[in-house]
């Protein structure tokens, strides 16, 4: 397991785009669209099953924009949006919305500690690799890897994609492997625990 990780990692920061390519200025028009969703400044979706942008990392913000619009990850509510887009148009979305602040939310208090655990030691039980080692301990990622921050996150958006992860439903990418990997590990009650802790980490 911690071999897979390692190997993903390192071959997947070795072939990533160079982070800090976009041009936020230039993104920022071409992100006007997304706020009808993700709201202003990526920072506020409409729903919570919709993800925050915003400071999410630019090098996993670029990679999944390139997923979308090429539809390897298929996302209905996506359909067209990023059509005729070119990749620097991409790279300079995914630029301006990793500028933006991402708002920490709160936490239920009853699933706190459960996450916890999880979220900094795994589970040795049945495998399941702590995620502070991907993503840091206070959930802001690792940006040349291409892990996306976690700290702020809607629970129900995290809760959602790993169970797609889980399931099978999310495949595509460079770092899905270690990600269905480990969701195939987690039960229903420690994936709500996780995502849960996530939204109010700081």
């Amino acid at each position: 397991m911690r071999k897979l990780i390692a190997g993903v990692v390192l071959g997947f920061s070795l072939t990533a785009s160079a982070f800090g390519a976009g041009d936020p200025e230039a993104g920022k028009a071409s992100a006007a669209v997304c706020a009808g969703c993700h709201g202003q400044n990526g920072a506020a979706p409409v729903m919570p099953v919709y993800p925050k942008l915003s400071g999410l990392g630019e090098t996993y913000l670029h990679n999944q924009l390139g997923l979308i619009q090429s539809g390897a990850r298929k996302i209905p509510e996506m359909t067209g949006i990023l059509t005729g887009k070119s990749d620097q148009d991409l790279q300079d979305m995914a630029a301006y919305f990793d500028q933006q602040a991402m708002p920490i939310g709160k936490a239920d208090a009853a699933l706190v500690e459960r996450g916890r655990q999880l979220y900094r030691g795994g589970n040795l039980a049945s495998g399941v690799a702590a995620c502070a080692g991907c993503h840091s301990p206070n959930g802001s990622g690792n940006e040349p890897a291409g892990f996306p921050r976690l700290s702020g996150q809607h629970a129900e958006y995290v809760e959602k994609q790993l169970l797609a992860y889980r399931e099978g439903e999310r495949s595509s990418g460079g770092q899905s492997a270690i990600m269905m990997d480990i969701a195939s590990r987690l039960t229903g009650a420690e994936i709500k625990a996780v995502a849960n802790y996530v939204s109010g980490l700081h």
